[in-house]
């Protein structure tokens, strides 16, 4: 959908950034700015700072930048029109009608219909589970087998297929959606042999829904012998399993601290119903560092409930190590003699649950008490070699006071000797440090490596487009010298000609308004980079010299690349002119 620059316009003004912002990430006010750890990168000090003068937030760390419309854009993976829409919800504006783009209209359309026939699809398995006699059998599986209460049936909106193998595909067909449609969700197949069936038949039901409750898959568990035992949802537009986490949507309201990281769907819904109502879990994947960056969001504190047997284990240490990355505490819940937190909450009541909570690990501690399991601590061997891992993991963490606690826990929880393991950790703490450090470099260089061009005019550009944001006057004094056309190609001239149309239509410099201009998110840095630097000069006369320099350097290299280009002798003689004009420019 095209919406016109004024209603874009309109709703920004009618917006506080602040608000957007305030209401997803803890902000604190420092002067007449906001400031928090960034959501977009891990940080520990933050750089992340809201201007509610500008309505715009810039990170001095990742550089990420924008205004109300990319934050949502970038935070909430929203598209520009929804990014427009809610917001104009928010702020009472009432949106046009007509005027769209073909190609955006259509992708806003298939998405609208997924979310439609996904939503249509869950109310009929739930109906077929709740309402009917086919819903027997589903009936007996949750609540005989699964011990689930009508409520909590009902808060999820779990469901069941019945027994025939296309009945969904007729019920959908008999409201309105075509095959296309139901075949993108992925609730049907066809095949030459079967024709059409539903992908989802003789199942239990359970919906996926993203964080915002809208439903975007589903997973099914048979019900019988018949293999697979589980399936779910294929990606499809508005479904990616690396980028949701089931039970989110519940779980972001709870008032419980922190989340309960879970493996499987029942363990979650299992959970809820017990009280523990902060429970989510990956979907048919391992934990991913999307599904960390997403969480962060929301908590910075992680409780780890997997299965207790060996690949339990393995998939709590990675997880420990991708929260540790996103800046998320990372605790571990015990739950033996029980495999998950299903049977250990029939087995053992919330209240035991509860404090197996209060007693959860340290993520450190638990990859130390792991790699201490079948280690004979009498060989003096195998004890030293456990000591050096310890001490790499504890190298890690940045605090010396708490450096010092785990070395002091450990060593009474294995019998180390305390010295002899604060000079291993010691050793391999600049080692950690260095690094990390060296990590951050290489990811440093090669950002500045894109951020670079062969051209070093593109540096002078990007000055003077500053200069111009924060002095605006310069624009109507430089614009005579200074044409669009002196930039080189690129995101710097689309930038002057948006900083040039401002002036000559408001007669003024609305820097937010820029970025509705760009999608790519590395051409959305670049513009906050620009507009949120502060050029350095102690006096009008440096400022001068300055811009001077900078108006020199980007004619001469302009009139040169002309110059090469230029057959006809009038017009080569006119830019020699130019050429000796401004090699003595001087800015007054």
């Amino acid at each position: 959908m095209y919406y016109p620059d004024e209603v874009i316009e309109e709703i920004r003004s009618k917006t506080n950034i602040v608000d957007i912002i305030g209401e997803r990430i803890g902000l604190k006010q420092k002067g007449r700015e906001y400031w928090c750890n960034c959501p977009f990168h891990n940080e520990k000090t933050p750089s992340f700072h809201v201007m509610p003068d500008r309505q715009m937030y810039h990170c001095f760390g990742c550089h990420a930048g924008g205004n109300v419309y990319t934050f949502l854009m970038q935070y909430e993976n929203y598209s520009f029109q929804e990014a427009v829409e809610y917001l104009a919800e928010r702020a009472g504006v009432t949106l046009p009608k007509t005027g769209s783009g073909r190609e955006d209209a259509a992708k806003r359309d298939r998405k609208y219909k997924l979310y439609e026939v996904n939503k249509t699809a869950a109310a009929y398995y739930h109906y077929v589970l709740t309402k009917t006699k086919q819903g027997e059998l589903g009936r007996e599986y949750f609540q005989e087998n699964r011990k689930l209460s009508p409520e909590t049936v009902g808060k999820f909106a779990l469901g069941y297929t019945g027994q025939g193998n296309n009945a969904l595909y007729h019920y959908l067909k008999g409201k309105g959606f075509d095959d296309q449609t139901m075949m993108d969700a992925g609730l049907i197949q066809f095949s030459e042999k079967y024709g059409v069936t539903d992908t989802f038949w003789n199942r239990v039901i359970i919906p996926i829904v993203d964080k915002n409750s809208k439903v975007i898959a589903f997973g099914g568990r048979v019900l019988g012998d018949a293999l697979p035992k589980y399936i779910n949802t294929k990606e499809t537009d508005i479904y990616n399993k690396r980028d949701n986490l089931f039970a989110l949507n519940l779980a972001r309201r709870s008032r419980r601290n922190g989340f309960i990281l879970c493996e499987g769907y029942m363990d979650v819904i299992s959970m809820h119903q017990a009280g523990f109502d902060n429970a989510v879990a990956s979907l048919g994947t391992a934990f991913t560092e999307e599904q960390a960056n997403l969480l962060r969001r929301f908590t910075d504190i992680a409780y780890l409930a997997y299965d207790s047997d060996g690949a339990g284990t393995q998939a709590t240490l990675k997880a420990i190590r991708i929260l540790r990355d996103y800046g998320i505490s990372q605790r571990v819940i015990d739950m033996k003699p029980y495999k998950d937190p299903d049977e250990f909450i029939k087995a053992l009541g919330s209240d035991a649950f509860e404090e197996r909570i209060k007693n959860s690990q340290p993520g450190r501690m638990f990859e130390i008490d792991v790699m201490t399991r079948g280690v004979n601590m009498d060989d003096p061997d195998e004890k030293t070699k456990v000591m050096h891992n310890a001490g790499r993991i504890i190298a890690g963490i940045d605090d010396a006071a708490e450096r010092i606690n785990y070395i002091e826990s450990i060593c009474r929880k294995y019998n180390f000797d305390v010295q002899a393991m604060k000079t291993i950790t010691s050793k391999y703490f600049g080692t950690v440090k260095d690094a990390e450090a060296y990590k951050q470099r290489e990811e440093d260089m090669r950002r500045e490596k894109k951020e670079r061009t062969d051209n070093s005019i593109v540096e002078h550009e990007a000055m003077l487009l500053t200069l111009f944001v924060t002095d605006p006057n310069l624009i109507e004094k430089l614009k005579p010298d200074i044409r669009e056309e002196d930039f080189t190609e690129g995101v710097y001239r689309l930038i002057i000609h948006e900083l040039y149309q401002q002036m000559e239509s408001a007669g003024k410099v609305n820097p937010a308004a820029i970025f509705d201009r760009f999608d790519d998110v590395e051409d959305q840095k670049m513009i906050s980079r620009i507009i949120n630097r502060a050029p350095k000069y102690e006096s009008e006369e440096m400022k001068s010299k300055m811009i001077t320099d900078v108006v020199r350097k980007i004619k001469l290299s302009s009139i040169e690349a002309e110059m090469k280009q230029a057959t006809d002798s009038q017009r080569l003689m006119q830019l020699m002119n130019d050429l000796k004009k401004y090699k003595n420019y001087t800015f007054i």
